[in-house]
This record gives C-alpha cells, sequence and structure tokens, in this order.
C-alpha cells in the first residue's frame, strides 16, 4: 500500500489494526497518493477502472456496488454553460459511495466483522448499503435531525441506527464512547482511505472534459469531497497528464460555515463560529476533519471558500428542480455559488451534485 501517515507527528499508519486517527491525536493521511495511471482496466466497471490506483493492498477484495461512471451534463446558468458532476446518480444516491466503497474494501482486507460510524445521513446510507454487500455489520449513529428518508434507507440495508438528539456533533462524540470501548470506527471524515475513491472523481472529469476543467465547485462539510478531488488533479499534474490544477471552490452554509471563516482571516485553524439552522444538513459540521489540508491549498491562491446565506440556499433549489435537476439542499449550496459569484470562475466550470433531493426533507 501507498505510504499513509500522521500529518501531525510523522507515525505510519499500522500493518494491522483499523485505528481512525493517530495516538497522538493526530490525522490520517496520504504521504504520497498512489501514482496516476492512464491504463485503466477497459474491461472493469466504475471504480474497478482505477483499480491500481485505489491503494488497496493488492489481493483485496473491491467491494462494489457499481459505484461511479457518473454522468456529467451540460445546462445554462444566467447565460453560461456550466457543467454538473452528478454524484446523486450512485447506487446509494450520493457521491460518498466512491469513498465508502474503498473504505469497506480496506476494512474487509483487514478481517474487520463489526464497525460503527457517524453521519448527518448520506455517509451513514452509504455505509450500511457497502457493508451490507461486504458482510460485515453496522452500527450507524446519526443525530435526531437527519432526514427522514436517509434513516429509512440505513435501517434498510440492516444496519443499526443509533439516533443522538441534537446537532451533528453529538452524534460525534456518542460515536467516540463506541470507539473507546474497542469498536471499530470506520469514520469517512478521519480515515483516508476513501479519498482514492473520491479522486476517481477528478479522473473523470479529464476523461468525459477532454482537459481539466478550469473550475470546480463542491460543498464543503468535513472537507473529504474537496479534498479528494484536489489530490485527484495533484495526482494528475504530477503524473504531467494535465498542465495545471483547476481552481477551487468549497461552499458552506452561513448556518454552519467555519472553514468560510478560517478562509476569510487567511488562517489554516478552525475557530468556534454561530450556528443557526440551514437545510444544507450535508455541511453541518463544526470541526471539519480535513478543513487545514484545504486551507493550506487554498491560501496558495489555489482557490477559495464561499458561503451562502439561507434564503439563497433556497432560491438555488428550486432554481435547480426548474431544469429539471431534484438535488439535495446540500447539493444546492452549488448551484447558489454559480449565481452569486459567477465571475471568479473559470470555463470550464464543473460543480459536483453530491446527492439525491429523493432522500432529503425539502426546504421550508
Amino acid at each position: 500500500m501507498p505510504i499513509i501517515a500522521c500529518t501531525n507527528c510523522g507515525k505510519p499508519y499500522p500493518d494491522q489494526q483499523t485505528p481512525f486517527r493517530c495516538d497522538c491525536g493526530g490525522i490520517f493521511d496520504y504521504a504520497v497518493f498512489p501514482d496516476y495511471s492512464s491504463a485503466m482496466q477497459t474491461t472493469s466497471q466504475g471504480l474497478g477502472r482505477y483499480r491500481s490506483m485505489l491503494g488497496l493492498p493488492e489481493n483485496a477484495e473491491l467491494i462494489s456496488l457499481g459505484e461511479g461512471n457518473t454522468p456529467l451534463i451540460s445546462t445554462s446558468l444566467d447565460n453560461h454553460e456550466v457543467f454538473l458532476k452528478m454524484e446523486n446518480q450512485n447506487p446509494t444516491g450520493s457521491y460518498k459511495d466512491r469513498g465508502t466503497a474503498v473504505l469497506v474494501s480496506f476494512l474487509r482486507s483487514r478481517d474487520v466483522t463489526f464497525a460503527v460510524e457517524d453521519s448527518s445521513g448520506n455517509a451513514g446510507a452509504s455505509f450500511a448499503g457497502y457493508c451490507a454487500r461486504a458482510g460485515i455489520k453496522a452500527q450507524i449513529y446519526v443525530p435526531d435531525s437527519a432526514s427522514g428518508p436517509k434513516r429509512t434507507q440505513i435501517e434498510a440495508y440492516g444496519a443499526q441506527l443509533v439516533e443522538v438528539p441534537g446537532v451533528r456533533i453529538e452524534a460525534a462524540k456518542a460515536v467516540l464512547q463506541a470507539a473507546e470501548k474497542g469498536a471499530v470506527y470506520a469514520s469517512h471524515a478521519w480515515m483516508p482511505f476513501g479519498l482514492c475513491g473520491i479522486a476517481t472523481i477528478a479522473y473523470e472529469l479529464y476523461e468525459q472534459l477532454g482537459l481539466a476543467p478550469g473550475t470546480v465547485i463542491a460543498p464543503v462539510g468535513h472537507g473529504g469531497l474537496l479534498y479528494g478531488i484536489m489530490r485527484g488533479f495533484e495526482n494528475m499534474h504530477k503524473a504531467g497528464v494535465i498542465q495545471s490544477e483547476p481552481f477551487y471552490v468549497g461552499v458552506q452554509s452561513q448556518g454552519c460555515e467555519p472553514v468560510a471563516d478560517a478562509f476569510r482571516i487567511r488562517s489554516t485553524e478552525i475557530r468556534e463560529v454561530d450556528l443557526f439552522d440551514t437545510a444544507a444538513e450535508g455541511v453541518k459540521v463544526t470541526q471539519p476533519a480535513r478543513a487545514e489540508a484545504i486551507l493550506k491549498k487554498l491560501l496558495e491562491k489555489r482557490g477559495r471558500i464561499v458561503s451562502i446565506k439561507e434564503p439563497d440556499l433556497k432560491n438555488a433549489w428550486c432554481q435547480s428542480a426548474r431544469q429539471g435537476f431534484f438535488m439535495e439542499p446540500t447539493s444546492a449550496l452549488v448551484w447558489a455559488a454559480m449565481t452569486n459569484f459567477p465571475e471568479d470562475f473559470k470555463s470550464p466550470v464543473v460543480a459536483v451534485i453530491t446527492g439525491s433531493g429523493y432522500k432529503s426533507s425539502i426546504p421550508q
């Protein structure tokens, strides 16, 4: 496997256990990403085409539900052509499936039979689905504000649903208690393995456009989506496949904007921010795991973070639906960003539609 190490103390990821973070409290990341290769496995589908770039042990089975290979659709917004990467068309309805496929494959390679996870909905649904496919028992901690369809989906896959009163961070605290008692905490936010799966979004965009996008726009909660895409394009640039990386735009709701707050003051440190109600439940994260890595990249003048007011978010959700795109409110953040900040974006512009509207509450 590629070298994975703690970003704080440099300790390598162990060969046997499955810790979600380092003993020092630091976060594990790829010191070097798996090399990009243009020699795809053309006989395979979805993520299987990038098998050598997923960072898995050679003998590990790729647990798949057919994720990846999502459409890239051109549309018009305020007389500008934009492209939508339809990650809502993954098997469980969100982009999370790319990372979960790799994460669960890793767990299976280390003979994990039971794991816990916390989520606002999409990650939990994805983890439950792939654990069902892999024969791993799963227990998912969700805030009681998580939308009903996502809770139903989690339980339908056979996972045990644990509803935690309060905001998103309370679910994170509850799952840590289970981890302290010895449960494998398969955190999509803290564990690095899913990043290689998310990087395949970048690889597909290059193939679909025939070049690197000028701008990539994505919602930011824990930051794994934007960071994984960054690592993917960085990998292609390192391999000499593209001449330059895109301009990256992360989008948060003003109801929860810790990364946008740090970017405004040109800092990589996250401060405590005021929380307000927002329909974008996928970004209700007050201590994002990948915030520092994202901010370091953006502060090198490679992009920016913007935040969206709630009325603009709801208006964007309605506007996108009127064009035939039924997305979760979190995805509508990118639509609002394209509407509010069009002068900032270099063409071609790609916005990542993270999840399906079919399993989200309708913004009121």
